[in-house]
């Protein structure tokens, strides 16, 4: 009996699911799952050689600007301007015409009162930040420091 219903159920499965045109939709499912996968690993190939060639991209750029940065340092250094600042700095050359004026040693008084000034807090308001701008504009908080 029991073998009776396996060849019964078997049979059923065989003409209600392995038919011509159910095998036809598994077969056209698997493709269009493989072509999707396909799809999106080539996608996820495509964008991080596009991250690749951006990184060059700017990696170029850069380069090319210390590049033009070296030629603009080269052609200050190479200048009549450039060689009369350095004649001036380090051999002490002045302009005919030119008065050197040198003065004494700062004294013990201004040395303090230098550090003095140096040691003061400096109290510096902070700008309002973004949000607080938009407020004043929104609300009017500006208005009051107008009238005053």
């Amino acid at each position: 009996m029991k073998n009776i219903n396996i060849r019964k159920h078997y049979y059923h499965i065989r003409h209600r699911f392995f038919t011509m045109n159910n095998v036809v939709v598994a077969v056209a499912l698997v493709i269009g799952a493989s072509w999707a996968w396909g799809s999106i690993n080539m996608m996820q190939r495509n964008y991080g050689l596009q991250k690749e060639v951006d990184s060059k991209q700017r990696q170029q750029k850069l380069a090319e600007l210390e590049v033009a940065t070296l030629e603009y340092e080269r052609n200050y250094y190479k200048s009549n301007e450039y060689k009369e600042l350095a004649v001036r700095e380090h051999l002490g050359m002045a302009d005919p015409g030119e008065k050197v004026l040198i003065l004494p040693p700062n004294s013990k008084a201004a040395k303090s009162a230098d550090k003095k000034l140096k040691k003061a807090p400096k109290a510096t308001a902070l700008p309002p930040g973004n949000v607080e701008q938009w407020m004043n504009f929104l609300f009017g908080g500006n208005r009051e420091g107008l009238h005053k």
